[in-house]
C-alpha cells in the first residue's frame, strides 16, 4: 500500500470514486480487503469511511465484487439479518471463505494488489 495517497487530497469525486472502483474489480475470487486497505490502495489514504460510505451507494446491480470488501480485522460489518448481509455470506462461501463469528481469516483470504500485479 503507497504511504503517500497517490491522488492530491483535492481530488474531485469522480476521479475518487473511479479509483476505488478500478481497484476493488481487481479483487480475486477467494480474496478480502478491508475498506481502508482499499482506500491505501486507490490512493486516498486514510479514507475508509468514505469509501463505505460509496460502497453503499452502489447500484443493486453492479457486477463490482463489492462483497470482497470487509471491516478491519476481518469483521463482516454488513447484519447476518439482512438481505446484504445474507448475500455476501453466501457469495464469500461460494469462492471458498469460511466465516466464524462474522470474521473471514484475513491473514489467509487478505489480499494485497502488488501481489497480483505482474
Amino acid at each position: 500500500m503507497p504511504e503517500q495517497p497517490l491522488l492530491p487530497p483535492d481530488a474531485n469525486p469522480e476521479a475518487r470514486r473511479a479509483a476505488v472502483y478500478l481497484v476493488m474489480a481487481q479483487i480475486p475470487p477467494g480474496k478480502v480487503v478491508s475498506y481502508g486497505e482499499l482506500a491505501a490502495m486507490a490512493g486516498l489514504g486514510r479514507a475508509a469511511r468514505w469509501v463505505g460510505r460509496l460502497m453503499s451507494q452502489l447500484p443493486d446491480d453492479t457486477r463490482l465484487p463489492w462483497h470482497r470488501v470487509i471491516a478491519a480485522g476481518g469483521r463482516l460489518s454488513l447484519p447476518a439479518g439482512s438481505a446484504a448481509g445474507h448475500e455476501q455470506r453466501q457469495r464469500l462461501r461460494a469462492e471458498g471463505l469460511t466465516i466464524i463469528n462474522d470474521r473471514v481469516d484475513i491473514r489467509r483470504h487478505g489480499w494485497h494488489s502488488f501481489e497480483h500485479s505482474e
